[in-house]
C-alpha cells in the first residue's frame, strides 16, 4: 500500500512587517484591539485579497491551509486615541432607534465619543502555509499581482517589501527553521554584539497542530459584511531555533541552540 504524501510538503512563506500592524480577533466599535502575531483570519484575508475575491466567495480552500507564525520581531504596543464629535456641536447619537426608525439622541447627552485602536509598531513576522501545489502556486503568483491591494489586518497597514519570500519543499516546522532570521541587518548586528554572532536564535512560534496545547477562534468561514463567522483551530506555541546569517566569534563560546534564551529578543 502506497503512503499518502504529507499535504504540508509545499509551503508558502511571507514576511509581514510593516510600520504598523494589527490582527484583532475580539474587538468592539469603541475598543479594536491587536493580537500580539498574526491571526488566521487576518492571513486568509490578505491571501482572499491577493485573488480578487469577493468579500462573500467561498474561502474553504485557503482556510484549510495549515499555517506557522514565526515571530522574529515583536514590536511595541502602540494606542491610537480618537474622539468623534459633532461639529455643529449637537449631541452625539445613539445606535437605538424609535418607531419612525430614526436614531435617538444619546441619554444621558453626549457630545464627545472616545474610541481607542491598537497597533503594533515595527513587528516582523514570518508566516508560513502549508498546502497542495497548486493551490500554493496560485497563491504565489496572486500575491505578486494581488487584485485587491493587500493589508496586515486593517486596511491603513500596508505591507512594506518584500512581502513573498517564495515557495518551500518541506514540513511547516522544518521550513520555519529554516528561513534566515528577517529582522533589519543593524538590528542583527546589534544583537549579534552581545551574542558572539551567534549562528541562531531562538524565536516564539505558533504551529497548526491538532495535538497542541491551546485553542484560537480565528478561522473564518466568510467575510459576508452581515454574516461574518469563525470556527476554532488547535495550536501549538513553541521556540524554533532560527538562522541569523552572522559569522560566528572565534573567541566566543558559542550558545547551545537546543536551549531556549527567553531574553534574546529584548537584545540582553
Amino acid at each position: 500500500m502506497t503512503a499518502t504524501a504529507p499535504t504540508d510538503h509545499h509551503v508558502l512563506l511571507l514576511r509581514l512587517a510593516a510600520p504598523l500592524q494589527s490582527w484583532g480577533d475580539r474587538s468592539a466599535f469603541n475598543r479594536r484591539e491587536t493580537r500580539p502575531q498574526p491571526t488566521k483570519s487576518g492571513v486568509v484575508g490578505l491571501l482572499a485579497a491577493a485573488t480578487g475575491r469577493p468579500r462573500g466567495g467561498a474561502i474553504d480552500d485557503l482556510a484549510r491551509l495549515r499555517l506557522g507564525i514565526r515571530t522574529d520581531q515583536p514590536g511595541t504596543l502602540l494606542r491610537d486615541y480618537h474622539t468623534v464629535s459633532d461639529y455643529r456641536g449637537r449631541p452625539l447619537l445613539s445606535s437605538a432607534v424609535n418607531a419612525k426608525g430614526l436614531q435617538k439622541l444619546t441619554s444621558p447627552t453626549k457630545h464627545t465619543h472616545v474610541t481607542q485602536r491598537f497597533y503594533l509598531q515595527d513587528a516582523v513576522f514570518v508566516a508560513a502555509l502549508a498546502g497542495p501545489r497548486d493551490l500554493i502556486d496560485i497563491l504565489r503568483h496572486a500575491l505578486v499581482r494581488p487584485a485587491f491591494p493587500l493589508a496586515l489586518g486593517r486596511r491603513s497597514c500596508v505591507p512594506t517589501h518584500p512581502l513573498l519570500l517564495g515557495v518551500r519543499d518541506g514540513g511547516l516546522r522544518d521550513v520555519l527553521e529554516q528561513e534566515p532570521w528577517q529582522v533589519p541587518r543593524r538590528a542583527r548586528e546589534r544583537w549579534g554584539r552581545n551574542h558572539g554572532n551567534a549562528t541562531h536564535i531562538d524565536l516564539p512560534a505558533t504551529l497548526d497542530d491538532p495535538d497542541g496545547g491551546d485553542i484560537r477562534e480565528d478561522v473564518p468561514l466568510t467575510f459576508a459584511a452581515k454574516d461574518r463567522a469563525f470556527t476554532t483551530r488547535t495550536v501549538l506555541d513553541t521556540f524554533l531555533a532560527a538562522p541569523t546569517g552572522l559569522t560566528p566569534d572565534p573567541a566566543r563560546p558559542q550558545p547551545d541552540s537546543g536551549g531556549h534564551d527567553p531574553f534574546a529578543l529584548l537584545g540582553w
